[in-house]
């Protein structure tokens, strides 16, 4: 039977905030481990490899990558003997085998990944690409000339992207 008596809440809090704590420091503990294989066995393996598979876990002596499918799981597996031995000879000597397993997610994480990078260059160079008229420029300068200070400077640079016609213009005003 549990204690009978009253407790401070304080007490109790604290008591279930270093237990949580405790079990939270091992878990980040085990993610960084993890994390730093998966540097280390990246930098093993041949480029083709490297963004279809990752060190999923390591236990009882025992690292689980995975793949993306069937046939990077065989590609892996003709690197696995190389693989075992560098990472014996280099941060895991107590390393006994590697299991790999194929998670069908790594393949749908990679096209997202690489069509997230695709947009983001692609708004990169829509952004680069923009340009305004030299109408346009002119308007902003008139505008400019009646704003205040601050809001006069904005639109001069606004300006200021539509060549040097619109620049040698701002000059003369």
């Amino acid at each position: 039977m549990r204690d009978s008596h009253p407790q401070a809440l304080f007490d109790v809090l604290e008591e279930s905030l270093a237990k949580t704590s405790n079990t939270l420091q091992t878990i980040q503990r085990n993610a960084k481990a993890i994390l730093k294989l998966n540097r280390v066995v990246k930098s093993l393996l041949p480029a083709e490899i490297k963004p279809m598979c990752r060190v999923a876990n390591y236990r009882n002596n025992i690292m689980v990558i995975e793949v993306a499918n069937a046939s990077w799981m065989t590609r892996l597996n003709y690197e696995r003997t190389n693989l075992l031995s560098a990472l014996r000879s280099s941060i895991l000597p107590s390393l006994s085998s590697i299991d790999i397993r194929i998670n069908p997610d790594l393949i749908r994480k990679s096209k997202q990944n690489s069509s997230l990078n695709k947009q983001s260059v692609n708004q990169r160079e829509n952004r680069n690409q923009r340009q305004i008229s030299t109408q346009t420029a002119e308007q902003l300068l008139r505008l400019a000339e009646k704003s205040p200070k601050g809001l006069k400077e904005r639109f001069e640079r606004l300006a200021a992207l539509a060549g040097e016609s619109t620049n040698a213009t701002n000059r003369k005003g």
